[in-house]
């Protein structure tokens, strides 16, 4: 049943719950009440009867006027924007910002009419300050004065505008993007690392002039199998995942006992036998040996100026870190999923868990320690990447969300709204529309906290990197919700502030020198990628998905400039096995059809024979060319000729492979996350075979050819 009661219709509008929407078809749907009244009670909001809903709207009206200033304001640089303050009717305030890098700035007030309003029997005044429109960028103080009062809270000036970093000026440019994981070499633990990264980068740039390594997320996964496969479910956002340590290469493995590091090549050999072969990426396996390892290097300890920077690491990091830490070591003596843990430890902040933080410090400090490697084995890797001649380095992938029983939820409770997981509605591809089983953050909360989750969490993976993507940048702007209980047909939008999200996202870019890549795909509204563009921040444009409103292949004039331009994406076979009709044959054997296999091959054939037809046209392809190798070279042409400044190749296209990543609308049906890099054959490939690869030499001749 739609809304009808209009209390309700304004708590929704002011929490940002969309009462409405139109979905793929093109139909006008409205959300039911009992939706909002369960999207609400997430939020902390109880209406659950008429006059709740209007107590709680009378109280949302009257709360800015119980705080002398807004949690957080945030702005771009340049831009006019007023602060309201809220003080004691008749009294004087003065407002000033206490500056990131030091110094102050006074606000000059200006005219506000808005009349005095009786708050908890005080007469309480408005008045209006106007930011300065040169603030320097930044995270500054504002200090509120009035009548013997004194109230901080968080100034945010984001940049106005993103774009390319100086240094890279007005080249266009090109990389690769990988699986990490799947990324072995004869040096790594059956599972890409980071020194393989490393070699990559080093690789790309100085034989094939790439500019950037596109990675998928690096997030934190459980400490203990089973190990989540998928990166983008990860336990935390913030947090890396130590399974792409490389042991050896740890300073401190030099300085080792020759016993010490015989057991580590113990373990490593003992190792090998089981995953070097192996036709998937065995992670519980290699962690269980990794771990065994890096604790060994641990115990031996560090010599004194390294001892500070371990401890120096853990004190600017702070509360977060330690926390994490602890959840770990939990997870590591009470399984992975918290909420069966016992009562007394569910509370990052009770007695218990501080009396157990206590009683295992050693193992707290120990994964203190893997994040502070990680994170010196990620700038080992981006340093060699700018060192040999790459313009932006590694670009880190940014998932949507957490498992609801990781880490970040239990440090972070109040942050994530509960009874509600994030998906999507009905589409064209899944009618039944889709839930993922992640927690959303709670706006109103992220505001409440002057965005600092976020920005720990951003700054975190920019510290070493170039640039950042971001899985489904629409979910900065608004996220699909489902309350549990209910099918995702039954979940309605909830509204993010995209201005101060995106504008933080900029601002850490900004100060790390990178750039913004955002998948924009499927369902976007045509704003939003205006939005983006007009920030500075690049869109994501796939060739198979790129059609004009007739339905053709769009003209490579008519791509966007700023955009990441490629052929495919990880949720995509690899184009071999697309062109092939792998992915058709795979989603028969798994029983995902909706029509029969025959049918399915001959949409899939029609839809490759349109794009063979559009490259020929264009002269890309000739014409009495149907080997693979040819086709997948002029849909890589294709790209050369749009104007997109930032041109990407997949890895597995470079050499052929054919086994598609990820299986959309499978667990364990499919090994999703873990098929290690192949060759055409599929035969898994090794990092040094890539080396050598005279295919990948062929498509990187055509990337760099336009770059």
């Amino acid at each position: 049943m739609p809304l009808t009661d209009p209390a309700l219709v304004e708590l929704a509008d002011h929490f940002g719950i969309a009462t409405e929407f139109w979905d793929w078809q093109g139909r006008h749907t409205e959300v039911e009440e009992a939706t909002v009244v369960a999207v609400l009670a997430a939020m902390d909001c109880d209406v659950s009867t008429p006059q709740k809903a209007r107590q709680l709207l009378r109280d949302e009206h009257d709360r800015p006027w119980r705080q002398m200033l807004p949690s957080c304001v945030v702005t771009r640089q340049g831009q006019y924007r007023t602060v309201e303050v809220h003080v004691a009717a008749g009294e004087s305030a003065e407002l000033m910002a206490q500056l990131e890098a030091g110094g102050t700035r006074r606000f000059a007030q200006v005219d506000n009419v808005h009349p005095d309003r009786e708050i908890d029997g005080q007469r309480i005044g408005e008045a209006s300050f106007a930011v300065p429109t040169d603030l320097s960028l930044g995270y500054h103080r504002l200090v509120v004065r009035s009548g013997g009062r004194t109230e901080r809270s968080t100034l945010i000036v984001t940049p106005s505008f993103l774009g390319f970093p100086d240094s890279l000026g007005e080249r266009r440019f090109w990389g690769y993007a990988t699986q990490l994981y799947s990324l072995r070499s004869r040096d790594s633990w059956g599972i890409g690392d980071l020194d393989d990264l490393a070699d990559l980068a080093v690789w790309s740039s100085t034989w094939q002039q790439a500019g950037y390594v596109l990675i998928n997320p690096l997030h934190a996964a459980e400490p203990v199998a089973p190990m989540e496969p998928s990166p983008y479910l990860p336990t935390s956002r913030r947090y890396v995942n130590p399974i792409y340590i490389r042991p050896e290469a740890i300073a401190e493995y030099v300085a080792l006992a020759e016993p010490l590091r015989d057991r580590i090549a113990a373990l490593r050999s003992e190792l090998s036998p089981e995953v070097d072969d192996a036709d998937r990426i065995l992670r519980n396996r290699v962690w269980q040996a990794k771990k065994d390892a890096l604790w060994t290097l641990f115990q031996a300890g560090r010599r004194p100026a390294r001892q500070m920077s371990f401890e120096y690491f853990i004190e600017t990091e702070g509360a977060s870190l330690r926390d994490f830490a602890v959840w770990s070591a939990l997870a590591e003596q009470l399984g992975s999923k918290w909420h069966e843990w016992p009562a007394a430890l569910r509370d990052p902040r009770s007695v218990g868990v501080q009396e157990f933080a206590e009683q295992h410090a050693e193992r707290v400090d120990f994964h203190c320690w893997l994040q502070w490697i990680a994170q010196e084995q990620i700038s080992d890797a981006q340093q060699a990447a700018v060192d040999s001649g790459m313009g932006l380095g590694i670009i880190s992938d940014l998932a949507v969300g957490v498992n609801p029983d990781g880490a970040d939820t239990w440090m972070l409770p109040d942050v994530f709204a509960g009874g509600v997981s994030v998906g999507a509605p009905p589409d064209a591809f899944n009618q039944a529309g889709q839930d993922w089983g992640q927690p959303p953050w709670r706006p109103d909360r992220l505001a409440d906290l002057a965005y600092t989750p976020f920005r720990g969490m951003v700054h975190s993976i920019l510290r070493h990197c170039g640039g950042i993507r971001v899985d489904h940048i629409i979910g900065l702007f608004r996220l699909w919700w489902v309350p549990q209980g209910m099918s995702p047909k039954q979940g309605a939008y909830v509204r993010y502030d995209h201005e101060a999200m995106v504008g933080i996202l900029a601002l850490e870019a900004h100060r790390a020198g990178a750039i913004v890549v955002g998948e924009d795909l499927g369902t976007v509204e045509p704003w939003v990628r205006d939005y983006l563009a007009g920030r500075g921040v690049l869109g994501t444009s796939v060739l198979w998905f790129e059609h004009d409103d007739a339905g053709n292949l769009k003209p490579p004039q008519n791509w966007r400039e700023y955009c990441l331009a490629s052929v495919t994406t990880h949720d995509l076979p690899p184009t071999a096995g697309y062109l092939a009709g792998d992915h058709v044959r795979l989603r028969d054997q798994l029983g995902l059809l909706t029509q029969s296999l025959a049918d399915e091959l001959e949409t899939s054939a029609n839809e490759h024979s349109t794009m063979l037809e559009a490259l020929r046209g264009l002269g890309l392809l000739d014409p009495g060319t149907d080997e693979v190798e040819e086709i997948v070279l002029a849909m890589h042409r294709f790209l050369v000729a749009t104007p997109s400044r930032m041109l990407n190749a997949a890895l597995t296209d470079a050499v052929g492979d054919r086994r598609t990543q990820n299986q959309p609308g499978t667990i364990d049906e499919y090994p999703n996350w873990r098929i290690p890099l192949s060759g055409p054959d599929g035969t898994p490939m090794l990092l040094e075979e890539v080396f050598t690869s005279a295919r990948a030499q062929r498509l990187a001749a055509v990337l760099k050819s336009g770059c």
